[in-house]
């Protein structure tokens, strides 16, 4: 299961990123708080396929599906 299977409402524990996930994007998302062992919400998942929003702590980002789907949940 990915980030971007998340449905609102729920929560999952980051497990870690898919290997073609780019060195940079995995520093960054690293740094955001998107690091394995983390706890993720889906705050809200609007319709046709907008970007989500996930709450790490205290904070909410908004991520597409082309950098959620490489985030892997346990």
């Amino acid at each position: 299961m990915t980030l971007w299977d998340l449905k609102q409402g729920a929560s999952a524990t980051v497990a870690g990123f898919c290997g073609s996930l780019q060195g940079d994007y995995r520093t960054r998302l690293s740094e955001l708080g998107f690091h394995p062992g983390e706890q993720i919400a889906c705050v809200l998942s609007p319709n046709l396929g907008a970007p989500k929003l996930y709450r790490v702590n205290n904070t909410v980002y908004s991520l597409d599906d082309s950098v959620a789907s490489l985030i892997n949940l346990a």
